[in-house]
């Protein structure tokens, strides 16, 4: 028998690194990844203003796997009813048939999302997403550019397109960056001398709040962290065009000298952009399951499951025992009724988010900000580090957070 994960990310690989534990040994288990690295997607940001957290955040996944075998391709089309999967450029892994398809017994879909650009005119062609590190390295290698002419003495502006964790926390890193290169953050009014040479950050969101979907102190503490920072939030602002050098909003054309792109995100090209819906159990069809951004979750109380990080993360663990329930069901010749499944319930004790070298975080409704806030999301970020087995990469990441120095984590690891 064979079950096969599809995708690397948190909903992957935590699913892969249970079922190496739960199924039977004589089943074959795949992940199955474009690349053989995880990456942790939520500090992708970081390398904006410090190219070498790459080296925290991105992980091998062979040194966190025992049994799973990794296969290396971009799969292009899933069939969940035949159980077949299709890959992209005639980069057929080595265990697909002789029709180029991999077929599995069970499987799961955990592909993530892409970045949703609405057929907006002129967006995906002018703005820089932040999907992948080269997303991050490109933005920096701009927004440098963009410092540099600050530096002379002209005045420029960068926009970022949405307001959700994404986009505030690019925002804060992009301030951080250019406080550090000594280059003023703030509005441009246009008639202030003393405008020369500074940067214009403004953060676009269509919606009438920052971070929309969270609670509304949450969110007034991010605005002010932003406000600190210099950025310019202008909400009820929906992006509808872009050129090259320019931002169309309802609220007029804001010029620009970088543009940055979170508005929003679609389903993987394996389900053609989609994304389905699956109920509690987490089951797509019969055979194969669907967890994390790839999809729509609708838990046991009927709730839409936000696409987070630590939602994907604990749907994973019900999809394991729902999957592991179901092998030892079909490899068990005596057993005449298929097992019940668990049922998802979403549950989150709380939320942080970056802004600059500082956060804001939320515990049982409290909102915290400062150095407990610093704390807590460098803890998120380490631990989940710490739980894939990835303990340097944890302590590279909490190091990275907290500005705390190399020798002192090298001795905390040994201990």
């Amino acid at each position: 028998m064979r079950v096969v994960v599809f995708g690397a990310g948190y909903a992957g690989l935590t699913l892969t690194q249970r079922l190496e534990s739960s199924l039977p040994d004589s089943v074959e288990l795949l992940l199955v990844d474009e690349t053989e690295t995880h990456l942790v997607r939520h500090e992708l940001h970081r390398l904006i203003r410090r190219p070498d957290v790459i080296h925290a955040i991105e992980v091998p996944l062979g040194s966190v796997l025992d049994r799973a075998r990794v296969v290396t391709g971009r799969v292009d089309g899933i069939d969940p009813e035949a159980g077949l999967a299709t890959f992209r450029d005639g980069r057929v892994p080595e265990v697909a048939g002789e029709d180029g398809t991999l077929a599995y017994d069970y499987g799961a879909v955990c592909l993530g999302s892409e970045t949703a650009f609405y057929d907006l005119p002129g967006v995906e062609e002018h703005a820089i997403p932040l999907k992948r590190k080269e997303h991050a390295l490109s933005i920096r290698d701009r927004f440098l550019d963009v410092c540099e002419t600050a530096e002379t003495g002209e005045t420029c502006r960068v926009v970022i397109g949405g307001g959700g964790l994404s986009g505030i926390q690019i925002a804060g890193e992009l301030a951080a960056l250019a406080r550090e290169r000594n280059v003023p953050v703030g509005p441009v009014n246009g008639t202030d001398a003393t405008d020369a040479g500074r940067i214009e950050i403004v953060l676009l969101e269509q919606l009438e709040t920052l971070a929309p979907g969270f609670g509304s102190s949450f969110q007034r503490a991010i605005r002010a962290a932003l406000a600190d920072h210099g950025v310019d939030v202008k909400t009820k602002t929906p992006v509808r065009e872009a050129t090259a050098d320019a931002v169309e909003t309802d609220a007029g054309t804001l010029e620009t000298d970088l543009f940055v792109w979170a508005g929003g995100i679609r389903g993987p090209d394996a389900t053609a952009g989609e994304r389905p819906t699956v109920r509690a159990d987490l089951r797509l069809t019969e055979s194969t399951f669907l967890i994390g951004d790839a999809g729509r979750i609708v838990d046991a109380d009927g709730r839409s499951v936000p696409a987070t990080a630590s939602a994907a993360i604990r749907a994973s663990e019900t999809a394991a025992e729902n999957l592991t329930r179901l092998v030892e069901h079909a490899l068990d010749e005596s057993s005449e009724f298929e097992p019940s499944l668990e049922r998802y319930r979403y549950s989150v004790p709380g939320w942080a988010v970056s802004v600059g070298d500082e956060a804001v975080a939320v515990v049982g409704g409290q909102v915290l900000t400062g150095q407990a806030a610093r704390k807590l999301k460098a803890a998120i970020g380490g631990g989940y580090l710490a739980s894939t087995r990835a303990t340097r990469q944890a302590i590279q990441l909490v190091q990275s957070e907290l500005g705390l120095p190399e020798r002192g984590l090298s001795d905390l690891a040994e201990r």
